[in-house]
């Protein structure tokens, strides 16, 4: 590949919907060696995460973890609002430089509101943000899924080719899924898949898996990771020719003028709801920290979260409460 080949697959990579970083490890693959390289290589670039992600899973979903594993969880889960602020503000300057002006700060707002308040509905924001700085007319997006196993792949699939803008964007439809209406996760234990997440190789949609293996086993988390990288897959594979031209197409540029700074405010918005999800006043403590970490002394982000694992381990041990 030359420097502008790989040049014109990032900034496609990035309008696209779902994770950016295993979509263009599949078409780098795919230049190398066809549909068949992309297959092999966009498997081998997200297998080690997920194998890690799910063991893990295992562990902290358990009928009965130890005490220390929970405070792990509880602390590592407490710092996941902090990565959140994080994750948007790093993405400001980039977006601002592009499309600054009144309207970038009313889709960031709007897209903050939705991840704080409507939950599922946040993808909804997006697409009509993206889609108003297209002069298109609004449109909507109906969420509708039977119970069981077909109600996961829906959550799956939501995940895989709706993630605009980076992962944690899609992290309140989870929650609103996994934890509200599905119930098969109470909102600790989906701070500690968050975390788990983060601290785990590969891109923050992963996450997924650990919502599938709560809900059915390990079956269940090969079956989401599965339905919700199959977009990536599908993009590459039918978009991967044409990635120049998307790069320069004004409709594209115009749809992510809009959608990107909704996506902004939506990964700070949903710092919101994971904060809600804290139950411990010692975990409003470990968050601050992480704050502090994060936003003024610029440590890492998976530093961090150990760091914070490690105080919940220390709080579990001392006898602190645990949430449930």
């Amino acid at each position: 590949m030359t420097e502008s080949d790989f040049e014109d697959a990032i900034a496609a990579c990035n309008l696209l919907p779902g994770p950016a970083s295993t979509q263009l490890a599949i078409y780098c693959a795919w230049r190398l060696r066809g549909r068949v390289g992309a297959l092999v290589g966009g498997v081998a670039f997200i297998a080690p995460g997920l194998v890690v992600i799910i063991g893990l899973a295992a562990l902290f979903l358990g009928s009965s973890p130890p005490r220390w594993i929970l405070g792990a969880g509880a602390g590592a889960g407490a710092a996941v609002a902090a990565v959140a602020l994080r994750a948007g503000a790093g993405l400001v300057p980039g977006s601002w430089s592009r499309s600054r002006g009144p309207r970038w700060v009313l889709y960031a707002a709007a897209g903050a509101a939705a991840a704080a308040l409507a939950g599922p509905w946040v993808v909804v924001v997006l697409l009509v943000c993206g889609l108003v700085e297209m002069g298109l007319p609004r449109v909507g997006l109906v969420s509708v899924a039977p119970g069981g196993l077909l109600a996961l792949v829906w959550v799956a699939f939501k995940v895989g080719a709706l993630s605009y803008g980076g992962g944690f964007v899609i992290i309140p439809l989870m929650q609103a899924d996994a934890v509200s209406h599905y119930h098969w996760m109470t909102s600790t234990q989906f701070l500690n898949a968050v975390a788990l997440g983060q601290v785990t190789p590969g891109p923050v949609t992963q996450t997924v898996a650990v919502v599938g293996y709560a809900a059915r086993g390990l079956g269940g988390a090969l079956l989401a990771s599965l339905v919700a990288f199959a977009p990536s897959f599908a993009f590459v594979l039918a978009g991967g020719p044409y990635f120049d031209r998307i790069r320069h197409n004004e409709d594209a540029r115009a749809f992510l003028d809009g959608a990107g700074p909704a996506a902004i405010g939506a990964i700070v918005g949903v710092a919101v709801p994971l904060t809600r999800a804290l139950h411990e006043s010692w975990q409003f403590g470990v968050l601050g920290a992480a704050i502090a970490l994060l936003l003024l002394l610029r440590r890492s982000v998976v530093v961090t979260l150990l760091l914070a694992g490690a105080a919940g381990v220390a709080a579990a041990l001392a006898g602190a409460p645990l949430p449930h």
